[in-house]
């Protein structure tokens, strides 16, 4: 029992062995706009580094004069029911220009002296430590020992590497900056590296060639490497090619600060007031006189203020004598929760050998690690005044990454940001937030031009440039308006968790109007009455049309219609939050919300796809569109819909267990929503399967050796939908209810723990169970727009209602009595 609770506790990602040929072995590292990628190799060492403004392309209008002239002729197509003609003709409605693609910054190589090359090398560690945010690389050379820390400090917007020995003058090596980004370098002093550079101003094929006098000036970027070394009689020398070499050093710390020239998805960079590199010597003067030490403890503060807020334990020993900061005492049960006691494990296993026996051993500690890591990755990749984690996070490597490395509207971005506040990180949304009130200026001009609609709208993949046009490539993908209206969700979802009423109405009201305003232009009356969405596509999804040929144009898709079902509901909900009933457009869609269709049953007992039952060609296809209303919607319930709510299940069965890792999560989360404990965890099961990028095979999903989830080849929407999913079998919430282990697995975790969630109506709740069953919890609400609220609480087949003071914390058995509470102030001040 001791050596699992060690493990439970034990967040790190570890391997024993430097970093291969393959960029899934290195550890990540964030601050929200710098990453890095840490290989941990012995002798010449590579950080790849990214800054999450660098993107190619400029602001451009990609909106279409002549595309409803288009749209007339495919809406005629679609009435007429051909389909396949439609699908055809709705290509006139998609983009003509390329996509932008997200860059990379630079590397950093570092070059040690011909001993890490020739001496024995014993006692070889590297691990990312999730407590403290932190990549550590140790390993001894004769009877020397090294170390090297790694961390990007979100406070003082540096990434920082520290290198030391234990013995003196015993460190050597050759720094230098590189990039396969157009750049030039030079040195300042003998400390530092400097390097200028800028993106592609237009996206070209990689097999065409263009001068830049070819191109609009794209995007500038400045980076500075500075370089500090200790000891009595460590030397800096300056190499040709812009390279610094360091002999005889105590220890060294190497700085790396980054800007570019981006002002905002609607300023050209040629406009861009913004000089990087005086912003980089800024940012460096600033820090100067900051000691490694306090770079550190002022990174860990920041880090650890977000991280802390969540633990999780899960434990299947049937013993009952749970690790100490298990323990469901009133005080430790307060919202401040104390920082985790983290306790090295007496085997230091690998993690990929740790996923790989996760098939026989089943290690609930792996699935805590996995849990928490989503959390570290969005904390590294999406802070506030930062871009959106896009299809990498902030992670890539390539001048043309898979798919751009782009933000895709029709799940992948809004899989990125479903935990950010159940697992509480809703600072970490902010960059979402701000993204989408981009996307509904450029939006305005789209449905304008293209459709001749009001309000915004935006399609299923976009850029830095806040896109929202439909865009270059298949019909199949590319023509989705939804984008914007499931973004949309996510506003009102924010107001749900926080609720934040000052949010709501001066940030999210507006543009959840427009967005609504966009979608009663979007719908027509159809010859039985109802309000289309026509032409309407299921992501990346084809039919069968009636003549037997292929096609993915129709009217109504389910997806379509639930996302409808869903803007329409939410706002209306807001619309009486902020009292705002009377408007105009609120009565418009408390008419048009009766008129949409409703969700089909097919005649094998699923949900129909789309607005017949056609035949699907690829019936366990990935996408999961037509359960939108399932999760992460709220229109197919056990209450309200149990009819659907059936029919999903048998969706669900019949989509299968296949599918890349995104597809795998949102199964997850779909099982739990279903409260179907066994099925929940057999996707968990099936996603915790290692990856070899030697012989990886697309859409089968895994994580590599760093964890990074796979879709084949890397996307990190996984690695985000996981937390959200796990969340979503141990609570579930409306802004009335809060239901506790609706999904647990208890055969796979009969006994554990956790603190900080949180739930829909500005709830925290902490859990404790035992033996499978419910064996204490507390909750809390800090809401201080009003002095009570009334929850339903379910457990099992329990349900008790009880009216919560805000600022008191309150303490219930198992059998859902409130056992005794405290107030807030009381407890933080014991």
């Amino acid at each position: 029992m001791e050596a699992e609770a060690r493990r439970s506790s034990d967040l790190k990602i570890r391997f024993g062995e430097e970093g291969g040929k393959h960029w899934t072995d290195a550890l990540p590292i964030g601050n929200g706009r710098l990453g890095a990628m840490i290989c941990g190799r012995l002798h010449s060492e590579t950080i790849h580094l990214n800054e999450d403004t660098l993107w190619t392309g400029t602001p451009a209008d990609y909106t279409n004069s002549k595309a409803p002239q288009a749209l007339s002729l495919v809406r005629n197509l679609v009435n007429r029911q051909q389909y396949p003609q439609a699908t055809a003709a709705a290509s006139a409605l998609t983009g003509s220009n390329p996509s932008e693609a997200y860059q990379l910054l630079a590397d950093i190589k570092l070059d040690f002296d011909y001993s890490h090359l020739t001496g024995a090398q014993q006692t070889y560690q590297r691990e990312l430590d999730l407590d403290t945010a932190t990549v550590k690389v140790s390993y001894s050379v004769g009877d020397v020992q090294f170390k090297r820390e790694h961390f990007a400090s979100y406070p003082d917007q540096v990434i920082v590497t520290n290198i030391s020995a234990t013995q003196k003058a015993r460190l050597s090596f050759t720094l230098s900056l590189d990039s396969k980004m157009i750049n030039q370098t030079c040195l300042n002093g003998t400390n530092q590296i400097i390097m200028k550079g800028a993106c592609r101003g237009k996206r070209f094929p990689p097999q065409l060639q263009h001068s830049a006098q070819d191109t609009p000036q794209g995007i500038q970027f400045s980076a500075i490497l500075d370089l500090k070394i200790g000891g009595a009689n460590g030397v800096i020398s300056v190499l040709d090619d812009n390279k610094l070499k360091v002999e005889a050093s105590d220890w060294a710390v190497l700085l790396l600060v980054a800007s570019s020239s981006f002002s905002g998805p609607f300023t050209s960079p040629s406009d861009s007031k913004r000089d990087p590199t005086s912003e980089c010597f800024s940012v460096l003067s600033s820090i100067g006189n900051v000691s490694y030490s306090d770079l550190y403890a002022r990174h860990l503060n920041d880090y650890q203020e977000l991280f802390h807020r969540v633990s999780l334990k899960l434990m299947r020993s049937t013993q009952l004598n749970m690790p100490e900061d298990s323990s469901l005492e009133l005080k430790t049960l307060a919202p401040t929760v104390a920082s985790l006691s983290l306790v090295d494990s007496e085997t230091q296993v690998s993690t990929s050998d740790r996923v790989k026996s996760f098939q026989t051993d089943e290690d609930p500690s792996l699935v805590e690690l996995l849990f928490q890591y989503g959390r570290y990755l969005l904390i590294s990749s999406s802070r506030p005044g930062t871009q959106v984690a896009n299809l990498q996070g902030i992670w890539n490597k390539d001048l043309e990454p898979i798919w751009d490395g782009a933000p895709h509207l029709n799940i992948n971005l809004e899989m990125n940001y479903w935990h950010a506040l159940p697992c509480n990180l809703s600072e970490c949304q902010e960059p979402l937030i701000d993204y989408i009130s981009s996307l509904s200026v450029n939006g305005s001009k789209t449905a304008y031009v293209n459709y001749q609609a009001s309000g915004w709208v935006a399609h299923s993949k976009s850029d830095i440039w806040a896109r929202t046009s439909a865009g270059h490539g298949d019909v199949l993908w590319a023509l989705w308006p939804m984008g914007g209206a499931w973004l949309c969700t996510h506003l009102w979802e924010h107001y749900a968790y926080t609720m934040d009423k000052g949010f709501l109405e001066y940030k999210a009201y507006p543009i959840m109007e427009g967005c609504v305003s966009f979608l009663l232009s979007w719908l027509i009356e159809d010859n039985e009455g109802y309000l289309e969405t026509n032409p309407s596509t299921s992501p990346e999804h084809n039919f069968i049309a009636p003549n037997g040929e292929p096609a993915c144009v129709s009217q109504s898709s389910t997806m379509d219609v639930a996302i409808v079902h869903e803007v329409f509901s939410t706002f209306l909900s807001a619309a009486e939050v902020v009292g705002r009933t009377n408007d105009n457009i609120v009565r418009k869609v408390c008419k048009a919300q009766p008129r949409l269709r409703p969700l089909y049953i097919a005649q094998d007992g699923s949900i129909m796809e789309w607005v017949k039952d056609f035949k699907d060609p690829e019936v366990r296809h990935r996408h999961l569109s037509h359960l939108f209303g399932l999760f992460p919607g709220h229109t197919i319930t056990l209450e309200q819909t149990p009819a659907l709510f059936e029919a999903a299940e048998k969706s669900l069965y019949k989509r299968g267990e296949e599918g890349p890792g995104w597809s795998t999560a949102w199964k997850t989360a779909c099982w739990a929503r279903l409260q179907n404990s066994s099925n929940a965890y057999k996707m968990i099961k099936r996603l915790i399967n290692l990856v070899d990028p030697d012989h990886e095979i697309p859409f089968q999903g895994g994580l590599y050796s760093n964890l990074f989830a796979a879709h084949p080849p890397f996307q990190i929407d996984a690695n985000f939908g996981f937390p959200a999913a796990v969340a979503e079998m141990l609570v579930q919430s409306t802004l009335s209810d809060l239901f506790l282990l609706p999904a647990l697995p208890w055969e796979k975790w009969p006994n554990g723990s956790l603190k900080g969630l949180k739930a829909r109506g500005g709830t925290t709740v902490n859990i404790c169970w035992r033996e499978g069953d419910l064996q204490e919890f507390g909750v809390w609400s800090e809401d201080q727009t009003r002095t009570t609220l009334r929850k339903r609480i379910h457990y099992k087949e329990t349900m008790v209602t009880t009216d919560l003071m805000t600022g008191v914390f309150y303490m219930f058995n198992g059998q859902l009595k409130c056992l005794n509470s405290c107030s807030l102030s009381e407890m933080a001040s014991s």
